[in-house]
């Protein structure tokens, strides 16, 4: 979905903020919609991907980031933002087989949008909610959990629900790429 086509942006906003329990926020930064169709033309799902968090730990930890690698390589790192099954659709297996999808697709639509290719993927799932047993069964790697604290939380006094992190290698090599300088190619800048 582009900003471009305006009705597809707004119909993607509208199922996000009715169906999806964190709702529609505007974010900033690069950022990648798709809209997943069947063969017959019914809808299936919406996905939303950003840039990577800055900080977590579990995450800078697996890679075996130092905070100036952090800082000059965490654009190599996208993350699912949000994820939705629209509530009348019922197909089994239907969001690892989306995610195995998108995830082969998108390092190829993310350099043609922004001119570099991500090397990880990453989301938070919230266990009160869910179990991320899609992310199981499509390959990715559960880290750990998050601290329960929000990105907004400059005080230390917000708790939010801590999530599990999951990560997904886009590349070969993905944390050597996240973590050498050296290997810095044209197309991940």
């Amino acid at each position: 979905i582009t900003a471009a086509d305006k009705a597809a942006s707004r119909r993607f906003n509208t199922f996000i903020f009715r169906y999806h329990y964190l709702g529609y926020q505007r974010t900033a930064g690069a950022q990648l919609r798709y809209r997943v169709v069947a063969a017959n033309g019914t809808e299936l799902a919406y996905l939303a991907w950003g840039s990577a968090a800055w900080k977590t730990t579990p995450r800078d930890r697996w890679i075996g980031w130092t905070a100036p690698q952090r800082q000059e390589r965490l654009h190599l790192g996208i993350n699912n933002t949000r994820f939705l099954i629209l509530p009348w659709v019922r197909s089994p297996n239907l969001a690892s087989h989306v995610l195995g999808l998108i995830c082969r697709r998108i390092p190829r639509d993310w350099n043609m949008s922004f001119g570099y290719v991500p090397v990880l993927a990453e989301t938070f799932v919230d266990t009160t909610r869910y179990t991320g047993h899609c992310y199981r069964a499509a390959n990715w790697s559960l880290l750990g959990q998050t601290t329960g604290r929000s990105k907004w939380d400059q005080y230390k006094n917000i708790e939010v629900p801590k999530k599990d992190i999951w990560v997904y290698p886009l590349a070969k090599n993905a944390t050597k790429r996240l973590c050498d300088s050296s290997s810095v190619k044209r197309e991940d800048r």
